[in-house]
């Protein structure tokens, strides 16, 4: 079992940036991909992001290309997602995933582990 806990989430405003962390307990010694997901009212969750174990493969959505960035920190435990330029589109509750293995997983069906996900509102 894989134990996620995302933090950072906030209220903000057009133009602003965030800093979404993801730490991760219990069978982290085994390697895990990770990914960031979102869900906006009414919409179904999307991906957003996600980040091989080694760090050197990521993915993005296209509507988040060139401006967020997905990374971690293999001895924390940590994933993040930097979200800058922010939209009133991006408002959403944003959630990590951790999915057993090696490579970049973009689909939420690939995931088995989930965070309880971290509100982000951004206003005009």
């Amino acid at each position: 079992q894989v134990q996620l806990l995302e933090s950072g989430g906030g209220l903000v405003q057009a133009g602003d940036s965030l800093r979404l962390s993801c730490a991760a307990s219990g069978r982290t010694f085994s390697p895990y991909a990770m990914g960031w997901f979102r869900q906006a009212p009414g919409k179904e969750r999307e991906f957003v992001a996600a980040i091989s174990w080694s760090g050197r493969s990521t993915y993005y959505a296209d509507s988040v290309k060139g401006r967020f960035s997905i990374s971690r920190e293999n001895a924390k435990n940590t994933a993040y997602l930097q979200m800058n330029s922010l939209k009133p589109e991006d408002t959403a509750v944003y959630y990590c995933a951790a999915s057993l293995g090696l490579g970049v997983v973009t689909t939420a069906g690939g995931y088995r582990y989930w965070g309880q996900g971290t509100q982000v509102t951004v206003s005009s």
